[in-house]
């Protein structure tokens, strides 16, 4: 083990925690948030919708099982999420210098150091989650020396989305239908479950004109921050509604989807991370756990005629998904091919499959 160097974290209220680094020691800045899943950090580091971001985990521990292997099936890693860690930094109450279990390849610490992410443990998360649960989502910055070390950043001020997206189109899958994912930051495991279900998925750029490429349904991926960047993709979506052809969404393809529809999306005080968010069906008793990580939602105030509510968050009552009520258009806020879990709401990859 190691001898941990003191580090610290600020947030832009001026409120100042100390604790102990692991992984790459160097300054970093980013929106502080919390998430709230209990298990499943390779899998939430390598989620694209947390670019930007510096991620508190309010599960007590990290590093208990280390990293592991970054192998790949079917041109995508076995285990995690994307091909690189997204988040800019990562802070636990504790850590565990020795991890143990049988996929291990090595330790968390190992990892961000191999991937240039500092980490602070020792720092009082229960107290740090109230204190944004309260003032709502903040900017932060960890340092070492001292604060002037480094400048604020304000993620939510720039493009996320391009700066996540594939750049060129990737082929995955075979079947007699083809499926265009439009990439806004798209976890790997949307990818598994459209190809374990017998499609062809074509991924495209999020500013693609995937127009051009003949396909039996369209389905848009989740991603991070604002999504007023993606003009590009909202008119494409939109164009693509008049085709009539099956369309599904995820997390940000939700709030590009009801954009799309000529809704509006606007911030929540501190958004929604975590695998324990429970969720009702609208117009039945029906309630889901699921896996989320947005920070925006969209206004079911502002949803047309023709569109209704799908799903409804049932801690703060904000949309989770909506569906069109004639055409074969749906979303759901939350993460259906939630990748560490839970698998609760996976049956609507079934329903989008039995749409095309």
């Amino acid at each position: 083990m190691p001898t941990p160097r003191t580090a610290y974290l600020v947030l832009e209220d001026g409120t100042t925690f100390e604790g102990k680094s692991f992984g790459y020691e160097a300054p970093a800045a980013g929106e502080v948030v919390f998430n709230t899943a209990m298990t499943g950090y390779p899998e939430s580091l390598t989620d694209p919708s947390y670019e930007g971001q510096i991620l508190v985990t309010t599960y007590p521990i990290l590093g208990n099982y280390g990293v592991p292997p970054e192998r790949e099936r079917d041109d995508l890693s076995e285990f995690l999420e994307s091909s690189r860690i997204h988040c800019r930094a990562i802070i636990a109450q504790d850590y565990s210098w020795e991890p143990s279990h049988w996929l291990s390849t090595r330790s968390l610490h190992q990892w961000l150091r191999d991937e240039k992410i500092p980490g602070i443990y020792g720092i009082d998360t229960r107290a740090l989650t109230k204190h944004l649960r309260e003032k709502g989502s903040m900017l932060g910055k960890i340092y070492f020396d001292s604060p002037d070390d480094i400048d604020w950043d304000d993620p939510n001020r720039e493009n996320l989305i391009a700066k996540v997206s594939c750049t060129e189109p990737r082929e995955f899958g075979s079947g007699d239908k083809t499926v265009v994912l439009v990439d806004c930051g798209t976890k790997y495991n949307i990818i598994r479950c459209l190809t374990r279900r017998g499609v062809r998925v074509v991924l495209v750029p999020w500013d693609y004109d995937f127009l051009s490429i003949p396909f039996d349904g369209l389905f848009i991926s989740n991603g991070p921050g604002n999504p007023d960047f993606a003009t590009k993709t909202v008119e494409n979506i939109r164009r693509a509604l008049d085709s009539g052809k099956p369309v599904c969404g995820i997390c940000m393809g939700n709030q590009l989807l009801a954009k799309a529809a000529g809704a509006r999306t606007y911030k929540l005080k501190y958004g929604h991370r975590g695998h324990n968010q429970p969720v009702r069906q609208a117009g039945t008793d029906r309630c889901y756990i699921t896996s989320q990580n947005h920070g925006f939602a969209v206004d079911d105030s502002t949803l047309g005629s023709d569109w209704e509510p799908l799903f409804i968050n049932m801690n703060d009552g904000t949309n989770e998904g909506i569906r069109h009520k004639t055409k074969p258009f749906f979303s759901a806020q939350f993460h259906p091919e939630a990748s560490s879990g839970p698998r609760d709401t996976e049956f609507i990859f079934d329903r989008f499959i039995a749409l095309l």
